[in-house]
């Protein structure tokens, strides 16, 4: 899919990509943060709107997402910083480049469409391909290890769990007794046949035991739990944190993490007592932002998506 939102012709549409401008609001001089840069999107609008001298790092655990948003991103030169890491590691790539304080931080959460479409990363069965689902290739584990190595009971838990798949045991038992399992359409066939298909589902059978293994294997939900403190804390006054969440695990982590940042903390046990911290932030989006159906017919991988803004009092 080509796109023309976000620099030039590339395979990669960024979703929610003038909201998310229009959330950032980029300044000359301004210092920001897309910490899931994949092949570049957001990070080309927010550098060409903080023109002529804003700065952006970007960073990434895919070496060929870096790749491409370093073609994509090239015209703005040393404005722009790359880093292969976790947006986990945030205060720590900070600390140094030595930024102290920034005006926005992105991060677009998930499996980019590039990893999708990609047979032997092994992110999807609509392609034949290992089963990797590593967003970092020298990551040590992959989702080979799980299926082929974990016990029933782990396997089950991380599929309800990560899934939210009601059929968890069954799918568990059904990849126990399959075992070898090398490919993802071998593992679709067994899923499909232990998950059977629900009655006007659209869901293919297979597709939340994909979802629940890739948050096993990258540590996702861990991962925005740890960032979205340290993205606040790095924020200078008025600055905001934008997230795009693609599913409710994401999403409610992110709406929880949001709310409790922007409301203040009493003493439960002596409510009368002083606040014991005033809130940090305060919420942009009431309700989150999600694509309008343009957006759906030009990339129908947006559908899921929500956006959720707060800023820093």
């Amino acid at each position: 899919m080509t796109n023309s939102a976000g620099g030039g012709h590339f395979p990669h549409a960024p979703v929610l990509y003038q909201q998310i401008i229009h959330a950032l609001n980029p300044q000359s001089g301004g210092r920001y943060v897309d910490g899931t840069v994949g092949a570049g999107g957001h990070a080309w609008g927010l550098l060409q709107a903080s023109s002529p001298d804003g700065l952006l790092l970007g960073l990434d655990l895919d070496p060929q997402a870096l790749a491409l948003a370093g073609q994509r991103l090239a015209e703005f030169g040393s404005r722009v910083t790359l880093v292969q890491a976790s947006h986990t590691t945030l205060r720590q790539q900070l600390d140094h480049l030595e930024w102290s304080r920034m005006d926005g931080i992105v991060l677009d959460l998930g499996a980019s469409s590039m990893q999708f479409d990609t047979p032997d990363r092994g992110f999807s069965f609509s392609h034949d391909g290992p089963l990797d689902m590593r967003f970092n290739p020298a990551a040590p584990l992959t989702a080979a290890d799980i299926v082929n190595d974990w016990d029933e009971r782990s396997l089950a838990e991380i599929i309800y769990e990560y899934g939210e798949e009601r059929r968890a045991r069954q799918v568990a038992r059904a990849i126990v007794q399959a075992r070898p399992i090398e490919t993802t359409r071998q593992l679709a066939e067994v899923v499909e046949k232990a998950a059977g298909r629900q009655p006007g589902s659209k869901l293919h059978p297979a597709t939340l035991t994909f979802q629940a293994l890739r948050i096993a294997v990258n540590g996702e939900l861990e991962a925005i739990r740890s960032t979205i403190p340290q993205a606040v804390e790095a924020l200078s006054p008025g600055g905001r944190l934008a997230v795009i969440s693609f599913h409710s695990l994401e999403d409610r982590i992110v709406k929880n993490l949001f709310r409790d940042l922007s409301k203040e903390v009493r003493d439960e046990v002596h409510p009368m007592a002083p606040v014991l911290r005033p809130p940090v932030t305060r919420l942009v989006t009431r309700k989150p932002l999600e694509p309008d159906g343009d957006e759906i017919e030009r990339n129908p991988r947006a559908r899921s998506a929500k956006l959720r803004v707060i800023e820093k009092l």
